[in-house]
């Protein structure tokens, strides 16, 4: 069954390292490349801008990786740039024939609140934005900012615009406050990209079963990620704890509204049995194994396809 994930950071790899090829074998260096995305039959993969601390902040940065996402990953044979609802019925549809590249802005603190860059981001394909990367920026709080503050002025300006322009506002990375000023002030649903559930592992990432069920009220989706640390606290990370934190997002009401979102390139170590996109047929597997076949389809791509065919205008 072909698979939707919503998280991945290439691009950013891709952008600090000059040597790394996106046409080049699964594991040299990559762990997403069009060889790992064919071999784990990757329908659609999203595909995050992310500005690392110690690189300039500045729209030009933002706008160098949006260059390397048309330049490498949209040419590679068979790779359709996703940007509305047919889009993702051609990648994950029934008569799928292509693979579908969406991409994706983690952290607005680039865009330095200049809306000419969003809107040539936009123009470039940009379908879904966070709001912030742990931290602090001009337009709201990370989940790590001591302070915990929400939106600013300029940030609930720039959830109007995204939502306008049909921008996807993402909530991962977001702090608690600024989970609930975004909630109340979406007009269309929203999403967690790549969050896992607090009440299985107490990571300040991690979304509370208030902000799943509020995700869920707002008919949002929300990517479960391989992160090891954000799905077990205490050992190594299995697949067995991916398929815990969907049973216990199921219980709070959200069967319908889990998908994945890897996190592949994010991360420096991995989740045993979980190390690049061909590994999602264990995990597919292990889910057959304990649950039926309509509920799995739905959370490795359905409930994606649903979600973004509706929202994605």
């Amino acid at each position: 069954m072909r698979i939707a994930d919503l998280h991945c950071d290439a691009l950013s790899k891709l952008d600090r390292d000059a040597k790394l090829e996106w046409s080049a074998p699964s594991g040299k260096g990559l762990d997403v490349t069009a060889e790992s995305l064919a071999n784990g039959n990757i329908g659609l993969q999203a595909f995050a801008i992310w500005v690392p601390t110690g690189t300039p902040k500045t729209p030009e940065s933002v706008l160098r990786q949006a260059a390397l996402f048309h330049d490498k990953i949209l040419s590679a044979q068979g790779m359709r740039l996703v940007k509305n609802g047919a889009d993702v019925e051609a990648v994950l549809g029934p008569d799928a024939s292509e693979r579908g590249a969406l991409l994706a802005l983690e952290g607005a603190d680039a865009l330095r609140g200049e809306r000419w860059a969003l809107r040539l981001l936009h123009r470039l394909g940009l379908r879904m934005l966070g709001l912030t990367w742990n931290e602090a920026n001009w337009a709201c709080d990370g989940i790590m900012e001591p302070r915990g503050a929400g939106l600013t002025k300029e940030g609930r300006s720039l959830v109007a615009e995204c939502e306008a322009l049909g921008i996807l506002i993402d909530v991962s990375h977001l702090s608690e406050k600024g989970f609930w000023e975004t909630a109340e002030l979406a007009r269309r649903p929203f999403l967690a990209s790549h969050s896992n559930a607090r009440a299985l592992c107490p990571h300040p990432r991690n979304l509370t079963d208030d902000q799943i069920r509020a995700l869920v009220a707002a008919n949002g989706l929300i990517g479960i990620t391989f992160v090891p640390f954000f799905l077990q606290s205490r050992r190594q990370a299995g697949i067995d704890d991916v398929l815990r934190h969907v049973e216990h997002i199921c219980t709070l009401g959200g069967a319908n509204h889990i998908a994945f979102g890897s996190d592949f390139d994010g991360i420096d170590t991995y989740t045993l049995g979980l190390a690049g996109p061909a590994d999602y047929s264990a995990l597919a597997d292990a889910l057959l194994a304990r649950h039926a076949e309509p509920l799995v389809r739905g959370w490795l791509s359905g409930h994606a396809r649903r979600f973004l065919t509706d929202n994605l205008k």
